[in-house]
Formats: structure tokens, sequence, C-alpha cells
């Protein structure tokens, strides 16, 4: 049995932002917040950009937060002592826009995970707008440790495996993932999601936590179904499609402690020979 935090009560927090008004969505949030900590939720988890929208474009200069700035510090202090997870446009001290996620706990923003993979090919043209961030690191959410993933990053194995390989109790993705195709009884893109998270739960034997938005804009829909995998794989929870939602799932991690203990995937890896040869793999490229 280790000394993390052993109950959890999460939030997910599947809101339709208002495409570039940054006012109106502090709001919205500072509302969900104060209702989540009056709730006693331990954790709270809002989507990718919850605070600007997504299709931004040419507004993306116009909205970049520092991640110490005044909005981001009042909506920390309504927060109080219950953890939330936050996306938002970032400016650097070099004037950089990146699109972050932003952990807030204890009244203020304790880590910010910068997107690493920044798709620009069909819909998508972020690359065009943002810079690509280029740290994965694991954290102490207090009481756990957590990793964030933001969209695209989850569909790179190798985010999820260096968390994992930090430590990280709980995967936290937040997403703006488009509605697309059909599937047996699921969207394709649902489908793609929810099968890939259940892996990466069963692989990284943790709990996987996926929030994503709803609501359109500029023509797309975005499909909803935010949710929660345990260790072995299995759905927790799952919020409706196509529908603002705000559901809660009550989590064990001392439920970690049994799975791995019955399997020791985590324990057998072996990094060594990861590290080797992808050395060896990145000489041969160079």
């Amino acid at each position: 049995m280790s000394d993390r935090q052993a109950k959890l009560t999460v939030r997910l927090a599947q809101i339709a932002p208002r495409l570039g008004d940054l006012a109106h969505n502090l709001d919205m949030h500072a509302q969900i917040v104060a209702a989540a900590r009056a709730d006693g939720i331990d954790l709270l988890v809002f989507p990718e950009l919850s605070l600007t929208g997504y299709y931004l474009r040419d507004l993306v200069a116009e909205l970049g937060l520092y991640a110490d700035c005044q909005q981001l510090r009042a909506l920390a202090e309504v927060a109080g002592q219950a953890r939330v997870v936050v996306g938002f446009v970032e400016r650097d001290a070099q004037g950089r826009l990146f699109c972050s996620a932003g952990f807030v706990a204890g009244g203020v923003v304790r880590h910010v995970h910068r997107k690493l993979y920044l798709p620009t090919y069909g819909m998508f043209d972020e690359g065009r707008y943002l810079t690509p961030g280029d740290t994965v690191r694991a954290f102490d959410a207090g009481g756990f440790r957590a990793g964030l993933m933001v969209c695209e990053d989850a569909w790179h194995l190798s985010v999820p495996l260096l968390l994992s390989r930090q430590g990280a109790d709980m995967l936290i993705a937040v997403a703006c993932s488009p509605a697309r195709g059909l599937a047996v009884g699921r969207m394709a893109a649902q489908a793609a999601w929810e099968d890939m998270l259940a892996t990466y739960a069963r692989l990284t034997q943790s709990f996987v936590v996926f929030c994503n938005r709803v609501g359109w804009e500029d023509g797309v829909a975005f499909w909803g179904g935010s949710g929660l995998w345990g260790p072995s794989g299995e759905v927790l929870v799952r919020a409706p499609l196509l529908e603002e939602a705000v559901v809660d799932c009550r989590i064990d991690l001392r439920d970690l402690d049994a799975i791995r203990m019955a399997s020791p995937l985590l324990a057998d890896e072996r990094d060594e020979v990861t590290w080797r040869e992808m050395e060896r793999i990145f000489r041969g490229r160079a």
C-alpha cells in the first residue's frame, strides 16, 4: 500500500466554450469551479482550450495568457483546495503561444503542460498559429502523481509511456475532438479514442481521464463522450454525446496497487533496453 491519497471524486466538465470570448468563458468556468468546490469534488477537468474555443486562428495572439496571470489566479482562488485542469492559450516571456493545459491546486497554478503535437493536416491548422511544447513531465497532484496530455499528444505512444515511467497514477487527456466517421454502433472518432484510452489504462495500469468538448464551431461539431477508465481498461463513467454535461466518478487509487501487484507490468519494464534501442535508432537516423 503506497502513501498516495486513497479515494477521489473526479468531475468532468464537458462544456461548449464560446469562441474567442474569454470573459464569458472565464465566468462559466468560475461558476462550475465554485459548484465543484461546494460539492467537495477533488479533481475537476475541463476540455482542451476550454477558456477560448478551438478554431481561433488569428485570434490566438489576442487571447494568450501568462501562466501566472490575474485571470488564472482568480480562477485558482475560486477553486480553493479543489484541483482543476483548465485549457488555455499560453503566452511565454518570449511572446510564443502554446496550446496549454494548466493544473490548479491550493489556489495557484501548479503545473502547465504545453501541447507537444500540433496537427496541421485536414481540418486542423494548429501549427500555423502555435508553438509546440517540448517537455513531458508527470507531477505531484496532491496525494497522487498525474500527467497531462492535450488531444493529439495522446495519439503518440511516447507520451503516455514517458508519463507512466515517471510514476503517473493518472493520465489526464483533454481534447477538442471533432465528430467524424461511423463505426459499428459508434462514431469513428469515438471508437478510436475509447479503444485507445482503454488500452493505455491497461498497459500503464493507471486511471485515464478524458474530457472532450461539445458544441459547434465553423461548421464542425465536437462529440463529447468524456469518460474515465480504470487500470484494467474498464470504463467507469461516460458522458453523453453531443451535449453539455457534468459527470462525476468516485475512484479508489488503492486499486492501482492491487492491479500492479497481481500483474507487475510496470515493475518488469526494462527501461535500459528501451533507452539503448532508442539511442541506436536515433543515431542511425542521424
